[in-house]
């Protein structure tokens, strides 16, 4: 179908990398980690390749899956290499004992990333209320996104439909704390009970 470039070579990288190969997605990953990079290559397969960390990704959407405390300092690395490029936030700014955010309104990391991305570049926050190895059991899953850009959000969501997920869209870049948040409420219900095999989601009454 399409290049998907990932910049990380973590959990969700894995998680993200493998269930989009498997619905015919191209993946190429991106790393300070060559070697470990090569390794998650290898065991996406289907074509994974290793590209070279801080140049330009070879597909027009680019996940940014590393630790929220380095996103932002990673995308203005790449520089105007990203230009033009979707940006995919996927990350949770937790505080230590995650019972809440290091992040307020107004300032959320995709808006820092947007603030630190080249010109033509569209940040669109997602996948970051979804726990990782629900998402790697490739299960139709519910998916709440934000950006500005309706052309962004608009590819964004094709691809998670590629992907047997349903895109929601909770409006605007504004959006992304209150997504931040969600992934708080999630880690809430998980360790209250609920599990660590659960997912949020939205049903029309």
């Amino acid at each position: 179908m399409t290049i998907i470039s990932i910049i990380g070579s973590g959990n969700m990288a894995t998680a993200i990398g493998t269930r989009a190969a498997k619905h015919g997605h191209t993946i190429e990953l991106m790393s300070r980690d060559t070697a470990k990079a090569q390794a998650l290559a290898d065991r996406i397969g289907n074509g994974a390749t290793v590209g070279t960390f801080g140049a330009r990704p070879a597909g027009d959407i680019v996940i940014v899956a590393v630790l929220y405390a380095s996103a932002v300092e990673v995308v203005a690395h790449y520089g105007d290499a990203l230009a033009g490029k979707i940006l995919v936030d996927i990350t949770n700014p937790f505080n230590a004992d995650v019972s809440g955010l290091v992040t307020a309104p107004g300032n959320s990391v995709s808006e820092q990333i947007a603030a630190a991305a080249p010109e033509g570049a569209h940040v669109v926050k997602a996948f970051n209320s979804i726990l990782r190895g629900v998402l790697a059991e490739d299960r139709p899953l519910d998916v709440f996104f934000a950006g500005d850009s309706a052309e962004a959000k608009a590819r964004v969501a094709a691809f998670l439909e590629s992907l047997d997920m349903r895109p929601l869209d909770a409006g605007g870049l504004e959006m992304a704390h209150a997504l931040e948040w969600a992934g708080i409420l999630l880690v809430g219900l998980a360790r209250n009970g609920a599990g660590f095999d659960i997912a949020l989601g939205a049903e029309a009454l």
